[in-house]
């Protein structure tokens, strides 16, 4: 029992001490990881605060690029809105140099060709038998364009007349006008003008037609002697005063002489033919002029062109993207190391709490195995003790054991001698009898071991007690721990009872609060149908008063005096009500009704008939167009199946076949068409296995048969020659040049052989950014 008490004693202190040096491993591990997590903690700490400068910085960075960028960009806006008014402004100038031009070159050609004169001055103008530089008075004068109309309606008869030297000019003209018989001229003398009246009346309101016309020095004379006496008037006023003067409206809608007045609308054309030469000679000053302002824009254009240029060039998009990548990896950077932190102070926290607990648990444990380990040690020393007893009875034991036997083995030779020798039994019996003695003494001190063996398994028997006295205790422990988990478990049942008895409750209140809907909705229909009942006993007592003449109020009250019971009644009623539904309410004009019903039914029969003839027609009739666009489909088809046939020759070569075949014969309104092409030496079983060359031309000689049928105007192909080969290209543009002859062909080409072949060349260029432009070349004039 003491061996079995050790032994348990003995496990148990080896339960715990190994379940301390655990927690004491684990409690080391745990003080080695936090030491560990310190250091981490130590470093992201540093790392954070690291990243957090860089990642300000980068944002003091990133600020200051955004707010330079911004600058840059305004600085770019203001500088494309100045040349998006420059380039306003340089299309409205360009416009003006073109209509500036435009009217230089008509203005030229106008007085190149002498257009508006007569052939006379024509004639002369071209002819070098005379001074034929001679100038025409409406070349000589220049008029300020807002009274050209005014001025040419009062020089209109002069404007043909050449101006000349002296009269052997003028007579020489004239007789080679006559020689020719090239009509006659006028012609002004010069020398004849030399002394001129300036002195005129001026009337009121008016300016001097001379003052609004630039004439050279030599022609000045006579320019006084055509319009010294004309006036410009800038009103009707001045017209009541005129005295002798010839007086102009500025526009030209009036021409006031001495004894007339001639005027109207003013013509479109009105003004355009004086001063033709000065007028080219102040346009192509003019234009001069415009294309200085015209380059000076462009020069002005291209140099904010350029500043744009360097601001985007010092626009750092990439720089400002960069840092917001920087800004986000930092940020990023950033909270994950706050998350790493704060996830090593949660396990710190979680780490020291669990720390506490192994100690504690550790030190409840030292504590709870001390007493065993004291009572094993005890028992231990016990058991050494009674096992050093033991061992020394036992040796005695076996001395005793061994005089024994060894006295066995004397007294079985003594046997024997006393057997063998009679004469020595006396003597055997002498030393028998001291053997026996012997043997006493040795079963005396046998006993007396037992007495003390017998001693020691009472003090066994006593540690025994007392080992069972610590069970108990531990027993009474345990029934201890098993009524107070009895009680917990009675207190979580009550607990768990309690929350289902209050779940049951709130299950009856919400019976309750639906069986109240229930009940208020039951409430509302009940009400719902009084008045429902109220109504129907208003209308009915409505219906007796109106139709019965009986007020219900009076006959309520009135016992019944007939004996036919109450339900008959009903049946009768029901009977009689159904009755008088099943005949309708009384129509009073059925008749009228009836007739016009049966004149519109014999009106729709008549009509039915009608749809159902125009019917029969029109179904004969689809027949008719289906039957002859069937058959115009089917000649059309098979010209064009043999069209196809020859021009897929023509374009490939006579040993190559193609063929168009119709899937549906039978139905030629919704067949398909299938394209069958067979090149030489390839067998394709539809027309998507053939090359992309061979794709063009088929498509081409399609295109082509169609083409000989009923040719279009216009014809455009958009790079069709691509996928060919130069051999292929050839029969293409000799395909195409021989059916230009019937339509004309737009072409969307690359290849240089299609651009030779063909009459004119459109070219699409771009000498400015976004600007495109075409530049023709037509081979037929070269040819």
């Amino acid at each position: 029992a003491i061996q079995r008490n050790q032994f348990e004693a003995e496990k148990k202190v080896a339960v715990a001490d190994t379940s301390i040096q655990n927690m004491q491993r684990g409690i080391q591990q745990m003080e080695e990881e936090k030491e560990v997590r310190y250091s981490q903690l130590k470093q992201l700490e540093e790392e954070r605060v690291s990243k957090e400068d860089e990642l300000e910085k980068r944002r003091t960075d990133l600020q200051q690029l955004q707010e330079q960028q911004e600058r840059t960009r305004e600085q770019i806006l203001e500088t494309q809105r100045d040349m998006e008014a420059l380039r306003q402004k340089l299309a409205e100038e360009n416009r003006k140099l073109d209509s500036k031009k435009n009217e230089h070159d008509l203005l030229k050609s106008l007085v190149d060709s002498m257009e508006g004169y007569p052939e006379s001055i024509k004639f002369l103008h071209n002819n070098s038998g005379w001074n034929h530089k001679a100038p025409i008075l409406s070349d000589i004068i220049y008029v300020k364009e807002e009274y050209r109309a005014a001025v040419e309606n009062v020089l209109e008869p002069y404007l043909n007349y050449y101006v000349v030297n002296n009269l052997q000019e003028g007579l020489q003209a004239v007789h080679l006008l006559d020689d020719n018989k090239k009509g006659k001229a006028n012609f002004f003398l010069l020398d004849k003008f030399e002394k001129v009246n300036t002195e005129f009346h001026q009337p009121d309101q008016t300016i001097p037609a001379i003052d609004v016309i630039e004439v050279d020095e030599q022609y000045r004379d006579l320019a006084t002697h055509l319009l010294g006496n004309v006036f410009i008037a800038e009103n009707e006023e001045a017209l009541k005063d005129s005295n002798g003067a010839v007086v102009l409206e500025k526009h030209g809608k009036y021409v006031k002489g001495k004894y007339s007045l001639t005027g109207g609308s003013v013509g479109l054309f009105e003004g355009k033919k004086i001063g033709r030469a000065k007028n080219l000679t102040k346009l192509q000053q003019d234009i001069q002029e415009q294309e200085l302002v015209v380059n000076d824009l462009k020069a002005v254009i291209q140099l904010r062109h350029n500043e744009v240029i360097a601001y985007n060039e010092q626009l750092k998009d990439n720089a400002i993207r960069q840092a917001q990548e920087d800004i986000n990896r930092l940020t990023n950077q950033v909270f994950s190391l706050q998350n790493k932190i704060e996830s090593l102070h949660g396990l710190q926290s979680t780490a020291q709490n669990r720390l506490e607990e192994m100690q504690q648990n550790l030190d409840n444990t030292i504590a709870s195995i001390e007493s065993t380990r004291k009572e094993w040690k005890e028992l231990v020393i016990l058991f050494n003790e009674v096992k050093d007893t033991l061992k020394i009875a036992e040796d005695d034991y076996r001395g005793a054991e061994t005089q024994y036997n060894m006295a066995l083995a004397g007294f079985n030779e003594f046997n024997l001698q006393v057997t063998r020798q009679q004469s020595k039994i006396n003597a055997l019996s002498q030393e028998a009898e001291f053997k026996s003695n012997q043997l006493n003494n040795l079963t005396q001190q046998v006993e007396s071991n037992a007495s003390q063996l017998k001693m020691t398994a009472e003090s066994i028997v006593e540690s025994s007690d007392t080992l069972e006295i610590a069970a108990q205790e531990l027993v009474e422990f345990l029934r201890k721990k098993e009524d107070e988990e009895k009680i917990l478990n009675e207190a979580d049942q009550s607990y768990y009872n309690q929350r289902n008895h209050l779940s049951e409750k709130e299950s009856e209140l919400r019976h309750k609060v639906k069986e109240k809907e229930q009940t208020e909705h039951l409430l509302s229909d009940i009400k719902d149908k009084l008045n429902e009942l109220k109504l129907q006993l208003a209308g009915m007592k409505e219906r007796l008063n109106v139709e019965f003449r009986i007020n219900l109020d009076d006959i309520i009250d009135q016992p019944r005096t007939g004996e036919v019971p109450v339900e008959e009644l009903q049946e009768k009623s029901d009977r009689m009500k159904k009755r008088l539904e099943n005949l309708g309410e009384v129509n009073p004009t059925a008749i009228e009704a009836f007739t016009e019903m049966k004149k519109r039914y014999e009106f729709i029969l008549e009509q039915k008939n009608d749809l159902v003839t125009a019917k029969d027609s029109l179904l004969q009739t689809i027949q008719e167009v289906e039957a002859t666009a069937n058959q115009q489909f089917l000649d059309t088809f098979n010209k064009v199946r043999e069209n196809f046939q020859r021009v897929f020759k023509a374009l490939f070569t006579d040993d190559d076949t193609a063929d168009m075949i119709l899937e549906n014969p039978e139905n030629l309104a919704e067949t398909s068409i299938d394209i069958i092409a067979k090149p030489k030496g390839k067998r394709p079983s539809s027309i998507s296995q053939l090359s992309g060359g061979e794709k063009t031309l088929t498509a081409t000689a399609l295109l082509f048969s169609i083409y000989l049928i009923k040719p279009a105007p216009f014809c455009i192909l958009d790079e069709v020659d691509a996928p060919l080969d130069d051999a292929n290209v050839g029969k293409f543009t000799s395909m195409i040049r021989k059916f230009s002859e019937e339509s004309q062909f737009i072409i969307v080409t690359h290849n240089k052989q299609t651009m030779s072949a063909v009459d004119v060349i459109y070219g699409v260029t771009m000498q400015e950014p976004g600007v495109s432009k075409l530049v023709p070349v037509d081979f037929r004039a070269l040819t």
